[in-house]
């Protein structure tokens, strides 16, 4: 007999059995393509949050009420103010107005007395200026400072971001990570001279460079640690017009790459010709922000700043 007509013998037509296997597959296939949807859609969305990251902040640098005082001096009196990413900002005012002492306190030289200050999202009021050098906000400062003894060169690498150092073991035995990262140290450290034009003088030790050269020198120290944002104090004092130029033209420069550069400078035809925006701050607190045409037409700047209105 057939075995087919045995089937049928016993209820089990080959109709019915053709219908039964692929509903039994069509049973496992949904299964299977249902649990492979959803596998897709959770991996499609973990992947979709991780390329996203957390969400910016709206400015990289914000200050919030933040107060300093010396004893009986207020040297700051609830200062607040944003930085805009991306550009050159000013920092204006009178002597004696808490600029200075403002960049000691975002860069973690002094600690407010109250306040917050945070650079990308990140609360940094606390913490200290080495931790706050390694989440990208640098500084530099009024008066050059260098090591005597170093070379240009020298003085390049040691403020070189993630910078191996001397160490026994490594002296001993060798580390071809840090053979490697003092190679990539040292190719930076001759782009950024030639960058500002210090490569002719890359052997000299840093007491025989003039005025301007240790300002070039202090932004190069900047640069070589990998700075999301740059504090400037003052980069263009007591150097020639031509020099000053150049400093400004290196600032706009770092701010078309993606940097953001806050600026104190006293000379407003810099400040007029390389700054977006402008804030001022006088006897501790923050006076005006704006445009450098806002900020000269008010009338609070013009009598604190400016000495009266014009």
């Amino acid at each position: 007999m057939p075995l087919w007509r045995r089937r049928r013998q016993y209820g089990e037509p080959p109709e019915t059995r053709s219908l039964r296997i692929p509903k039994l597959r069509t049973s496992r296939v949904s299964e299977s393509q249902r649990v492979l949807r959803a596998v897709r859609t959770r991996w499609g969305t973990m992947q979709t949050q991780e390329l996203r990251g957390p969400r910016a902040p709206a400015y990289p640098l914000l200050v919030e009420n933040v107060r300093l005082s010396f004893g009986g001096l207020k040297a700051l009196d609830g200062a607040s103010f944003h930085v805009t990413p991306g550009i050159v900002t000013g920092l204006i005012g009178p002597n004696g107005a808490g600029k200075t002492t403002m960049f000691n306190v975002i860069s973690g030289l002094y600690r407010a007395d109250t306040g917050s200050i945070s650079f990308m999202g990140q609360a940094i009021e606390t913490m200290s200026p080495h931790k706050i050098s390694r989440l990208g906000l640098v500084r530099t400062f009024q008066i050059a400072r260098g090591f005597p003894k170093l070379t240009v060169f020298e003085h390049l690498m040691v403020y070189g971001a993630r910078q191996p150092g001397e160490r026994l073991l490594t002296a001993v035995f060798g580390s071809a990570e840090a053979r490697q990262r003092e190679a990539e140290l040292s190719e930076k450290a001759l782009t950024i001279a030639a960058r500002l034009r210090l490569s002719h003088v890359i052997d000299n030790k840093v007491t025989d460079l003039s005025g301007g050269q240790k300002k070039l020198l202090e932004i190069g120290r900047a640069l070589m640690a990998d700075p999301r944002m740059i504090l400037f104090d003052e980069p263009a004092a007591g150097v020639n017009p031509t020099l000053a130029e150049e400093i400004g033209d290196q600032l706009l420069l770092l701010a078309e790459e993606g940097l953001t550069v806050l600026l104190i400078e006293h000379d407003m035809a810099l400040i007029e010709r390389i700054c977006r925006r402008v804030i001022v701050m006088a006897q501790g607190r923050t006076l005006a922000e704006g445009s450098f045409e806002d900020v000269r037409n008010n009338a609070e700047v013009q009598d604190a700043y400016l000495g009266g209105r014009r």
